[in-house]
């Protein structure tokens, strides 16, 4: 009996070690594959005209990343929203965002850090009526039909504006549409207005088809930031050094080359090139730290997303910055 019970705590020792030694090297593999060189990385271009654009045209991160016998492989999304999808779904590393998609996608919990500033913002909303419009202020748009993104920097803009002239949301009738959508359901007169990001606010005006109600007048900042998936920034700093670098080229030759960089970004978008040529000359390609005004900025529209149910979960915003290697970019 005396025999049987060794044998069998001998028994369960082993097992136990077995277990132990198991789970070691469980956990140990995931690990050891995390810090491995990816073979691609995935960047997405939200939306706007940016140097990326310029960054794909020309090949240049390519070119760098075969240093570390890395490819990209690049995607396209209409606004951040959809974008976020892709993110959540380990589809993208490395993009950019506005406030809207930032501070939306953060509350989600969704695992991403904003690295860099490439713009306040400032000027890159605009809110359109008709240029026939019977609209002259903010307070006539109570119960009329705007056109907007929604999650965007474009949202976050619109509730501001009412918020400052005050109105809310629950004030006027939104209609969700992106802005392919937007576009043409604002020329055909399906909606009263449009909130929109540059440069669909200067070809509008410059064909006479809309009046800007609201624009860079108000001081409203909505800070653009460059974003990198968390787990690929921890494990692989030093390709998220070289896209930096690369989008301060790319940045640096925009607004050397305005007149090349217009025709570009008229092919891409199919808007005439004087449409963009107006839009770089009142552009400022800049990539940077980011900010103590950006993130008092980013801190309010959060706080604003949340009184307006838009997000469920109240955040700190300097809890998903980290400025560390863009200090490095020279």
């Amino acid at each position: 009996m005396a025999k049987r019970k060794v044998q069998f705590i001998s028994l369960l020792a082993l097992l136990i070690v077995a277990g132990i030694l198991i789970g070691v090297f469980t956990v140990w593999k995931p690990y050891q594959a995390k810090t491995e060189k990816p073979s691609v990385i995935n960047v997405a271009i939200n939306g706007s005209l940016s140097p990326l654009n310029i960054v794909k045209d020309k090949g240049w991160l390519d070119e760098e990343l075969k240093k570390y016998n890395v490819t990209v492989a690049w995607s396209e999304f209409p606004s951040g929203p959809p974008l976020l999808e892709a993110l959540a779904a380990k589809r993208v590393d490395l993009s950019f965002l506005g406030d809207g998609a930032a501070l939306s996608g953060q509350s989600s919990g969704l695992p991403f850090i904003n690295i860099a500033l490439i713009s306040d913002g400032k000027s890159l909303n605009s809110l359109l009526v008709h240029e026939n419009s019977e609209i002259q202020t903010i307070a006539d748009l109570k119960g009329k039909t705007i056109a907007v993104a929604k999650g965007t920097t474009s949202h976050v803009f619109l509730l501001k504006v009412l918020v400052k002239n005050g109105l809310t949301e629950k004030d006027v009738s939104l209609v969700n549409l992106q802005l392919q959508e937007g576009l043409p359901a604002f020329t055909s007169g399906k909606v009263d207005a449009w909130v929109t990001i540059e440069p669909y606010p200067i070809q509008l005006v410059l064909q006479k088809e809309a009046r800007v109600l609201a624009g860079a007048e108000q001081g409203i900042l909505a800070p653009a930031t460059v974003i990198a998936r968390t787990e690929f920034a921890n494990n692989h700093p030093e390709l998220v050094e070289v896209y930096l670098s690369v989008f301060k080229r790319a940045a640096d030759y925009a607004n050397a080359n305005k007149e090349e960089v217009a025709q570009l970004f008229s092919e891409l978008k199919k808007i005439p090139s004087e449409v963009i040529s107006e839009f770089l000359n009142k552009q400022n390609y800049t990539i940077g730290p980011v900010s103590e005004d950006a993130i008092e900025a980013q801190q309010a529209s959060a706080d604003l997303l949340f009184e307006n149910d838009f997000i469920k979960k109240k955040i700190t915003f300097t809890d998903y910055v980290d400025n560390a290697i863009v200090k490095k970019i020279k």
